[in-house]
């Protein structure tokens, strides 16, 4: 797809990720409607970006995401993409995983975004595009992040069959799979203590690669760990 002019709706835009790939849509010429849980940040990104539609949303309540889907399809004048940039983390050997937690992540990780783009898909033009961000441990899951795995292991897999279904109206959907990456997740975890992570990966890389599935129709980012970058495919 065309990214100059394009309307995109970017959630999870308060977030560091989410951020950074709202200002990367904005540079390339998209036009921008932008959602978020904290209504300070987003006042403040939506008028670095010329004031653009900007509303608050709680990506665990199904009627808020319907609200702000709404609401960026009117400020927009209908949608060509979704970007959900939302998460949270959490840590420790699966046999102590506390039930409230994990239901936590699958709500933020896995059930949240889902809703979300079932609420804009009746707004989203054909030939468009809809961005997930999964997780590297989508593929690869990892010790003492179990069910933080899973929970981007589920989207992962709804994300697949979403684009087998859509693909008779021409919209792609690009599952986004970085390693860890510096935005602060890691320190708002919802338990336990995080294990030694490599390097933070260079997030200007990640919003690039992203970019460039978008305008490519690619199904995936991954990490090509031989090259350490990330391809698409």
């Amino acid at each position: 797809m065309e990214l100059q002019g394009a309307r995109v709706w970017v959630v999870g835009a308060t977030g560091v990720l989410g951020g950074a790939l709202a200002r990367g849509l904005a540079a390339a010429g998209a036009r921008l409607a932008l959602a978020g849980r904290d209504p300070e940040r987003l006042a403040v990104l939506a008028a670095d970006l010329g004031g653009v539609p900007a509303q608050g949303v709680d990506v665990v309540d199904v009627e808020s995401g319907r609200a702000a889907a709404a609401a960026a399809a009117e400020g927009l004048g209908g949608l060509d993409a979704v970007v959900v940039a939302t998460g949270l983390v959490a840590f420790g050997p699966a046999a102590d995983a506390d039930d409230a937690v994990v239901e936590e992540l699958f709500a933020v990780n896995t059930l949240g975004p889902m809703s979300l783009v079932r609420a804009a898909l009746p707004s989203l033009a054909d030939g468009g595009a809809v961005v997930l961000l999964s997780a590297v441990v989508a593929d690869a899951p990892t010790l003492h992040m179990a069910e933080y795995s899973a929970s981007k292991a589920a989207l992962s897999a709804w994300a697949s069959v979403l684009r087998r279904e859509l693909r008779p109206r021409g919209l792609a959907v690009l599952d986004v799979k970085p390693p860890h990456v510096d935005t602060g997740l890691v320190d708002r975890a919802l338990a336990g203590t995080p294990p030694r992570l490599p390097a933070g990966f260079d997030l200007a890389a990640v919003v690039d690669t992203v970019l460039e599935g978008m305008r490519t129709g690619a199904k995936e980012v991954v990490l090509d760990p031989r090259a350490g970058t990330l391809v698409l495919r």
